[in-house]
């Protein structure tokens, strides 16, 4: 199957070889995969990419996007995916600059390949580099770099250009920028260098395939995996999550997500912003179109980075030291025990216990056997103290959840305990204000209602339409779209578990 790895094989090395590490001033850079990657005639490749962007998914919202995450496969392959995500921003928007990071394909190096020596050319003519903005990071770090051989024969970058020349209306500049490493340290530098430029006025183009090069099936678990992590707007969370993957035996993985380094730069960029939130677009792999297989697939996401108002920081209620986090695990897990085998209910000591521990409090406890869901069941009601609740949670969930049989002692061995403390719910009057993987989604209508914890989302990999889909179909009985015209309320979670505890 021709797919990514193919079409890099394809790329001329002595294209490579003629260009010197030291940068050159006033050389414009030429297409390097035109007729490989996309096609090589204008006329060509602008049919190709209105029959792209006609298949692509319709603008969803009237977003200030700072940034957009998309594919940079071949256009047989990736290309809708691609459209998608460029779909979403506005045509007639007017950007200062527009950068464009990708990863380091075919030369390793440290830091960030800044190209400066010229401009960018595709078969639909050519695009301006801000050079003196490139020019202003290579001063700012030593980790940026003026070398022209990481973006001689590099297609993460090129791939975007005529997209974006197709697409926005007004004229543009951009910013070539080729990652040689997916270091976590070198990233965040590099992301904070560039955060002060994210700043309404220019956008971010995020270059990145996902999975390479399972097996279908396992391909859509991973890539959905990785996107939710991405979501979760926090790069600790996509970094365990890759290597979970990466480390789980998948026939054929090579890797989770090829563009990492641009990924994480990113998400050092928006990880502390609280206006910021992430907008899963479209998924697909190269199976799921006419020239590949589903043997031996990549993985494409289109995920949109937007701006949203300013709000004042929601804190919870209060925080649990770790320490109180561990108490409550321990009585989770004595009253799960006793229940279980001797229908029983351990007291507690409640002279012994923190302030923390005997505040009103909602609660859910999960219960999972072997990393599936075993029992969950939960209050937003804080009708007793904290330790309480957990008790009374702890012990529906292993006997009450009507999803499953009551737990068995034989059982009690391969559980692990998750609880999740509530902070008061919040009704909203917009989808807006509900960021995914911050705020559960309590939806209620008449008489149904229902909940999702903060942690589905970025567990599941759903975008925010889904999330309320779903609640309001599987949780509160409404129906897909019933969250429309129901009441929606958010909330937030402490959650800590048993696995947790024991790093």
């Amino acid at each position: 199957m021709l797919i990514e790895k193919t079409l890099v094989s394809l790329i001329p090395l002595l294209l490579l070889a003629a260009v010197s590490h030291a940068q050159k001033r006033d050389m414009d850079r030429p297409p390097a995969v035109a007729g490989m990657f996309y096609p090589g005639r204008s006329d060509e490749l602008s049919q190709m990419l209105a029959r792209l962007f006609a298949k692509a998914i319709a603008r969803k919202d009237q977003w200030e996007i700072a940034a957009v995450i998309v594919p940079h496969a071949g256009y047989v392959y990736s290309g809708e995916v691609a459209a998608s995500g460029f779909n979403q921003l506005d045509p007639e928007a007017q950007y200062d600059t527009i950068f464009i990071l990708g990863p380091s394909h075919r030369v390793g190096f440290e830091g960030a390949a800044v190209y400066c020596a010229g401009n960018f050319i595709t078969p639909l003519g050519t695009v301006e580099v801000n050079r003196e903005l490139g020019e202003q990071l290579l001063s700012a770090s030593p980790l940026f770099t003026p070398r022209t051989d990481a973006h001689a024969v590099e297609h993460s970058v090129e791939v975007q250009v005529p997209f974006l020349q197709h697409y926005l209306k007004k004229p543009f500049r951009i910013v070539p920028i080729v990652l040689g490493s997916n270091s976590p340290e070198t990233c965040r530098t590099i992301g904070k260098t560039l955060k002060p430029f994210m700043n309404g006025n220019n956008l971010f183009v995020i270059s990145t395939d996902f999975s390479h090069y399972p097996a279908y099936d396992d391909a859509v678990a991973a890539d959905k995996a990785v996107a939710g992590a991405i979501v979760a707007n926090d790069p600790a969370t996509l970094l365990k999550t890759m290597q979970k993957y990466e480390n789980s035996g998948i026939h054929n993985l090579a890797t989770t997500l090829c563009g990492a380094s641009g990924v994480l730069t990113l998400l050092a960029m928006t990880s502390t912003e609280a206006d910021i939130a992430y907008h899963p677009v479209q998924y697909q792999n190269s199976g799921d179109t006419a020239e590949g297989d589903k043997y031996r697939v990549v993985g494409y996401h289109a995920i949109v980075v937007t701006r949203e108002a300013k709000r004042a920081q929601e804190k919870p209620s209060f925080t649990l030291a770790a320490t109180e986090k561990e108490t409550l695990l321990a009585i989770a897990r004595n009253t799960v025990e006793r229940y279980v085998t001797h229908r029983a209910i351990p007291e507690v000591d409640a002279t012994s216990l923190s302030q923390n521990l005997k505040l009103p409090c909602g609660a859910f406890v999960t219960l999972k056997k072997h990393g599936q869901l075993r029992g969950c069941i939960g209050q937003f009601d804080a009708h007793g103290p904290l330790y309480s609740t957990v008790q009374d949670m702890a012990i529906a969930a292993a006997a009450r959840d009507n999803r499953f049989n009551p737990v068995e002692e034989s059982e009690l061995k391969d559980l692990s305990i998750e609880i999740s403390v509530l902070t008061p719910m919040r009704k909203i009057a917009s989808i807006h204000e509900l960021e995914l993987g911050k705020h559960g989604i309590y939806i209620k209508k008449g008489l149904r209602s229902g909940t999702f914890l903060p942690q589905v989302a970025t567990e599941t990999g759903w975008s925010k339409h889904d999330f309320l889909g779903h609640c309001a179909r599987d949780k509160a009985g409404i129906g897909w779209e019933g969250w429309k015209d129901a009441e929606l309320y958010v909330y937030e979670a402490l959650v800590f578990g048993e696995r947790e505890q024991s790093h």
